[in-house]
């Protein structure tokens, strides 16, 4: 499951849980795309609940919107990213220290308020 909830006028909540197939990557992206389209200088809270490595056919369907989705990223600012896995947490604040402009910190998931107010700093 991807789920992309509107948080005020420049945030966006996502959940990602279990299993992408192609077609749960292919709406997921273009609900995160649909989302963010009027958001600049955005924050994001990433939830990562039992993750499980995407189909190969969803990560084909990631790999051929990367241009879209650098362009996605380029909206946001700061990304708190909530998982209870180190590897997770390690992997996105790489991901941040990666993509220009985007910074991105890892928290435990019962650190929703620290994520928040950071988000928010």
């Amino acid at each position: 499951m991807f789920k992309v909830t509107e948080n005020g006028t420049n945030r966006l909540d996502i959940e990602l849980s279990g299993k992408l197939d192609s077609e749960g990557m292919r709406n997921a992206l273009d609900e995160l795309v649909e989302k963010s389209e009027h958001i600049q200088q955005g924050r994001m809270l990433y939830e990562v609940v039992e993750f499980q490595l995407p189909s190969l056919e969803a990560i084909a369907i990631e790999l051929s919107r990367l241009p879209a989705m650098f362009r996605l990223m380029k909206k946001f600012e700061r990304a708190a990213v909530l998982s209870d896995k180190n590897w997770i947490k390690t992997v996105s604040e790489i991901e941040g220290a990666l993509i220009p402009g985007l910074e991105i910190k890892a928290f435990d998931r019962n650190q929703r308020e620290e994520a928040e107010a950071w988000l928010i700093g």
